[in-house]
Parts: C-alpha cells; structure tokens; sequence
C-alpha cells in the first residue's frame, strides 16, 4: 500500500483528483491536507470521509511544525500539491497570501519531503506561467520551453514555486515532477470562477459580468482528463521535467457564456460587460505533445460534452453550492463587480 498526501484536496482540482486516486488505485491510503480557506469546501468530500484508507487534516501547508508531524505520523510516498491561492483578481487585490502559500508552502512540503526519505512530490501548476498569446496567431502554442513571461501576482507565484521546484531537484536532488494545466472546469467549481458563476446567476436571473468585451480566449480541460494526466506523471513521468497538459478546446469566453445562457434558456440581455481586468491576459493555448509522446495522454471529453454535463451537474447539485453563494461569497462579489456593473468597457 503507498500513502499519497493530496494537499488542497478539498479544493476543486484536488478533490476531482481524490476520487480518481479512490477510483484508479482503491489500495492506496489518501491523506488530505487543506487549510480550508474561501474556495476550500469540506461538504465535497462527505462521501469519502469515512473510508478508511482516507483521512482529511486541517494544515496550513506554511505551517512548517504541522506538516512534519503529518509527515512523521503517516510517512507518505507521494505528494501531490494543489494547495494554491488560484485567483488572479484577488492576487491584483492582496498579492502577498500568494506569495505566502503558493511559493514558502511548497518550500515548506519539498523540505519535509527532503528530510523524510526524498518523498516523490508532484507540482500542479499553470500555463498562466507562460504568460499570453496573440488573437492574431491562432498557430502559436505553449509548450514546455516556452519562457515563462508572468502577467499577475497569481502566475508570478506559481512560476516562483516552478523555479523552487526544478531548484530541489537539481540541488538536492529530490524527485519532482510539475504539470502546467490549462483553464479546468466540471463539477465542485467554486462559484468566482468564470463557467459556475455564469451558469449559477443565469439560474438566478442576476447579471452575468464578463470582462472588456468577452473576446479572451482560453483552452478548456476538463477536470477528470486532468486527473487522469496526473496520476500518469506521478507514475509514469520522468523526474526533473515540465509537462504541460491542455485540453485542445479553444473558447473565447463571450462564446461561453452565450452557450450557457442558451443552455439553460435565458436570455443574452443578463450579459453585462465590465470594466477589463488588470494586466488580462489575451490568449492562453497548451501544446500536450510532450505529455502524449511520453506517457500516452490525450483529453478524452470535447468541450461541448463536457460544458453540457458540468451545466447539468450544477443543476442537480444546488445543495453543494447554494450555501457557498448565500454566504461570504457574495460580499466578496459585490466588492469586486459591484461597482462595475453597468460599464461596457468597450
């Protein structure tokens, strides 16, 4: 039997990744560690708390005491880190509890790793690292040697924890991996992002904010063909390499939000446009080749399936978000598109 620590796990990647790992591997223990802010919600692991070769630990991953002792208690094999601040407006707002978690977090999970044993440990990162591409130039892609070119305290973040990654290995040499994902959607989306807010206020006839004119483009994965994408690496990977995994669904997100609106027969008039973010990017677009040549992966679901069953899944399961939007939520939405709404920004 091998111990995986899943930190972040009661997140959105994180938790789709512990019921692939429950469902892939029944034999392995999964140990979840999250520190339950905002976006971490412990009602979406309800029905694998009680599994016994599963247990949820309430850790900040900074909190260097708390994470050796885990270590010490359960001597993991693997580490897979979700554990991140993820959204770039509120890395424009207050940058420094990214810098907090999503660099000195992960150095604090490598050191434990390094001091136990070289624990094998996984980075979730994102292609936001890259920085954009044109709209113009539809035939340029991310790939892994793409230089990093940061747009918002968010992916400056992530890239700085990157760097420290590939710095353990080749200075200690820890076992490390790290996978670059594209824009994932599917089931327990926190609702401040982009497909779960639109379908959840369109469902509520409330106004549908999409910045500047909608025109942003990003590359859709859904959540399960990632999961599938990490348990390949951590397995089948090779140390001290990047791969980026994408979804080969290009959208821009004025399309995105009209086809929800359809799906679900509202009207386009709650479309609101307001002013553009700070610094946002234009374009972001994976090339997965590395990852298919090496390991075998390609994303399985085409975006209009995915975006019909992710839509479908937020209609069944209002009592998973419902009490997320009712509460502190929507002081934090009304602070950052309040004032906005109303504004073109055309």
């Amino acid at each position: 039997m091998k111990t995986i620590f899943v930190t972040g796990g009661a997140g959105f990647i994180g938790s789709n990744f512990i019921f692939h790992m429950r469902s892939a591997h029944p034999e392995y223990r999964i140990v979840c560690l999250d520190k339950l802010t905002y976006a971490g919600n412990i009602s979406t692991l309800k029905d694998i708390m009680e599994d016994e070769n599963f247990r949820f630990c309430r850790v900040d991953i900074c909190n260097r005491d708390a994470v050796n002792r885990l270590f010490d208690e359960e001597r993991p094999d693997i580490v897979v880190n979700f554990a991140a601040e993820s959204h770039v407006d509120r890395s424009i707002e207050d940058p420094s509890v990214f810098l907090q978690t999503n660099i000195m977090g992960t150095g604090v999970l490598m050191d434990a790793c390094r001091s136990h044993g070289n624990v094998r440990f996984h980075q979730v990162s994102t292609d936001e690292v890259y920085g954009d591409l044109p709209l113009d130039r539809p035939d340029l892609f991310f790939t892994e040697e793409t230089p990093i070119h940061t747009s918002s305290p968010y992916s400056s973040s992530k890239a700085g924890a990157d760097l420290l990654v590939l710095a353990y290995y080749r200075t200690y040499g820890l076992p490390v991996t790290i996978s670059r994902c594209s824009n994932n959607y599917g089931p327990y989306h926190f609702p401040e992002k982009l497909i779960p807010l639109m379908i959840i206020n369109a469902l509520n006839d409330k106004p549908l904010p999409v910045y500047g004119e909608g025109l942003n483009v990003r590359d859709w994965l859904y959540v399960e063909d990632h999961c599938r994408a990490i348990d390949l690496i951590i397995h089948k990977g090779r140390l001290g390499e990047v791969y980026n995994v994408g979804g080969h669904n290009e959208m821009r997100n004025i399309d995105i939000v009209k086809l929800i609106v359809h799906a679900l027969g509202k009207s386009e008039e709650l479309i609101t446009y307001v002013t553009d973010r700070k610094g946002h990017d234009l374009r972001y677009a994976i090339d997965p080749a590395k990852i298919h040549a090496e390991l075998g992966w390609l994303p399985e679901t085409k975006f209009a399936y995915g975006i019909q069953k992710t839509i479908q899944w937020y209609l069944t399961h209002q009592d998973w978000w419902e009490p997320i939007v009712s509460g502190d939520y929507m002081n934090y939405y009304e602070q950052m598109y309040g004032d906005r709404l109303g504004h073109s920004g055309r």
